[in-house]
């Protein structure tokens, strides 16, 4: 299985803002984008004018690291939204919030989304009481995620939960930290949903 497996901090300062990939250290003054905002290399301090094509290749590589999913599955994604009966932006969106390892994350199991995924890979969640261990699974609405019992106790899921346990949840997800469960309710509306970017650069960019 294709992944990225170089310093994730790097992506954030290459995209010029914090993409909170790595969990707590984004939210100190330890994080690589606040002690240096600039593009990482050589000529990372180099003003350059961004055009049209560049904001849009910005704004589509933002949201791939955000969720952290490479090109030839975002692409898939981008077919498959344009199929989709509704605004391309708006499906393209869904299609990333439906992963089985994005939904881990928002439902606070997990300090990121990419200890969410390896949640998964390692067979530690449950769906409808089944476990699944593929990252990109699609949640359907009224499915329910659990953590299995033997990972309950382990220190980056409970510390996850301290620190989630006082944030609000997404409204089209349900949680209950005592049993450890949550519940994808519905698929999100777009205003719902944010995101450091314009979805509809990615839209213009793969109708070109």
């Amino acid at each position: 299985m294709a992944r990225y497996t170089d310093p994730v901090c790097k992506l954030c300062r290459r995209e010029g803002k914090k993409l909170f990939l790595k969990g707590e250290k984004c939210y100190t003054p330890k994080c690589p984008v606040e002690k240096r905002p600039y593009a990482p290399g050589q000529h990372g301090k180099d003003r350059l004018k961004m055009t049209q094509y560049a904001r849009q290749l910005r704004s589509k590589q933002t949201m791939k690291r955000t969720y952290g999913i490479l090109e030839r599955q975002f692409r898939r994604y981008f077919d498959e939204a344009v199929k989709t009966k509704g605004v391309t932006g708006t499906m393209l969106i869904r299609e990333a919030e439906a992963r089985l390892d994005n939904v881990v994350f928002k439902l606070g199991f997990a300090i990121s989304r990419s200890h969410a995924r390896q949640l998964v890979n390692h067979g530690h969640i449950m769906v409808n009481g089944k476990r699944v261990d593929i990252p990109s699974y699609e949640l359907r609405p009224g499915d329910e995620i659990e953590l299995k019992e033997k990972i309950r106790s382990n220190v980056d899921v409970k510390k996850a939960i301290e620190d989630r346990s006082t944030h609000t949840v997404s409204p089209w997800l349900e949680v209950n930290y005592d049993l450890f469960r949550g519940k994808f309710v519905r698929m999100p509306d777009r205003e719902e949903i944010e995101l450091p970017l314009d979805v509809q650069d990615i839209v213009e960019l793969y109708s070109k």
